[in-house]
């Protein structure tokens, strides 16, 4: 049995009978009184977000889950079509279940899927990706290092805040946990 304290991102729970992914959770030990845990949990079959507030130190049913590498085959309507890296068996699964993450998806790309009872639940990208920039403001000599930012189109359509001195054609690497820039690739 898990307790509010050990709550991570990613990390999936039942609550009331259903699946709930853990967005994003904060230890909070107001002035008076104990200390509690803030949380984002999203619901994995109807796709809602929902805030709650745990107790620290609460109980709560930690879910098994396997987590099985898997290659993203080809888009087909509103659905992705993945093969098993061990079994080579292909699913098809709806882009719901990649979330914000399916910014970050291309062909080819091996993902991480989360399955329980034999149903794939929740998509994973990898933490990094390596994209090309498809659009961007052009820089200007002078640009540097320490300069500003602009936004940048990546070959997925994903837009990500980047160095002025980065132009189109280029790839670069981002973090797909926090739509960040890490760095140009050569």
């Amino acid at each position: 049995m898990t307790t509010s304290n050990d709550l991570k991102k990613g990390m999936i729970l039942k609550l009331d009978g259903e699946l709930y992914a853990v967005l994003f959770y904060q230890h909070h030990k107001p002035g008076k009184g104990g200390a509690v845990v803030r949380t984002k949990l999203r619901n994995i079959k109807k796709d809602t977000v929902v805030e709650r507030t745990f107790k620290a130190g609460e109980p709560l049913e930690d879910v098994m889950v396997e987590t099985r590498e898997m290659q993203l085959l080809y888009e087909e309507g509103d659905n992705l079509v993945f093969m098993d890296m061990e079994t080579f068996e292909q699913f098809h699964v709806s882009k719901e279940l990649a979330g914000e993450g399916l910014k970050y998806l291309k062909n080819e790309m091996i993902c991480e899927a989360s399955v329980y009872e034999g149903e794939i639940i929740l998509i994973s990208p990898p933490m990094f990706v390596e994209l090309e920039v498809v659009e961007t403001d052009p820089g200007v000599r002078g640009d540097t290092v320490s300069g500003g930012s602009k936004p940048a189109k990546l070959e997925t359509g994903a837009v990500v805040q980047v160095p002025l001195f980065v132009g189109v054609g280029e790839k670069i690497k981002v973090d797909t946990r926090d739509d960040r820039y890490i760095e140009r690739v050569k």
